[in-house]
């Protein structure tokens, strides 16, 4: 990760927009892919020496009113605009950025433990699974370890295979990284693992380069798991309040569908192998 995490993200963004997806017109051979710096420059209506030197990093501290600006311009959603702002050194409301707790409570894992029927784990910004009840345990079997989500998407084997869309998996644990950068670009945690991630795996380092940022989603889950075949699962993440960068994440199968009657089977088949191994 460079130190420029700034001019990086707005140039990325900036190359991912044509002169029509804003309103514009093209004139002349474009040496680069997307907006030229002028152009975004005229459309958040600021100088555009000053834009380039927030590019280049020479300029480290816009005003909320230019950081406004220019998520108008680049046609930022809400996650990147926030992203944004926290590469900036600021967030919209103000709020200060808390380094994310690694400790789960023991009143927060007796309350996943009170989820039998369902798997819940709680990770935090970088994706590190920091605790599971034993339908999780069940659900992540297929990888050794599962201990965090974006190793286990790109370079377990298993990965591929676990993930249905795998694709579209890939691209949502980039993203929610990208997210993570933003609150704490020089965590060294973070730092690590996306330079291993991106010496590894040419996938990972190809999505990164990208700059997508979303946070987490209530978007349905395919997995194929080895034990029980095919589940579809969707799922609401909550933040833990007294770990700020934590969150407990709980999937749910559709009751009385195949999902469910394969997650009970799963629940099952986990209890009676833990039952049969040796006592350490």
């Amino acid at each position: 990760m460079g130190s420029n995490h700034l001019g990086e993200f707005l140039r990325a963004r900036r190359a991912a927009l044509r002169p029509e997806d804003v309103g514009m017109a093209s004139y002349g051979a474009r040496r680069v892919a997307g907006l030229r710096r002028e152009e975004v420059a005229v459309l958040a209506g600021v100088n555009a020496d000053y834009y380039t030197r927030l590019e280049q990093g020479r300029e480290r501290n816009p005003s909320g009113q230019v950081l406004d600006a220019l998520g108008r311009a680049l046609r930022l959603d809400a996650d990147a605009r926030a992203h944004l702002y926290r590469l900036a050194g600021t967030t919209p409301d103000d709020r200060p950025f808390t380094q994310a707790a690694e400790r789960v409570s023991p009143a927060l894992r007796q309350l996943m433990d009170g989820y039998p029927h369902t798997p819940a784990f709680v990770m935090n910004r970088t994706l590190d699974i920091l605790a599971t009840n034993a339908l999780a345990d069940a659900l992540y079997s297929p990888f050794e370890p599962a201990d965090n989500l974006a190793r286990m998407t790109f370079l377990d084997p298993a990965g591929r295979r676990f993930y249905t869309d795998w694709d579209r998996a890939a691209q949502a644990t980039v993203a929610n990284l990208r997210q993570a950068a933003g609150f704490a670009p020089d965590d060294p945690r973070l730092a690590e693992l996306v330079g291993d991630l991106a010496e590894r795996s040419t996938d990972f380092a190809r999505l990164w380069n990208a700059h997508t940022v979303r946070g987490k989603t209530q978007d349905a889950k395919r997995f194929l798991h080895p034990d029980v075949g095919p589940l579809t699962l969707t799922y609401q993440a909550f933040d833990v309040r007294d770990a700020p960068g934590q969150q407990l994440v709980i999937y749910h199968a559709e009751p009385g569908s195949a999902s469910a009657q394969a997650l009970g089977l799963l629940g099952s088949i986990h209890a009676t192998r833990r039952q049969s191994e040796p006592r350490r």
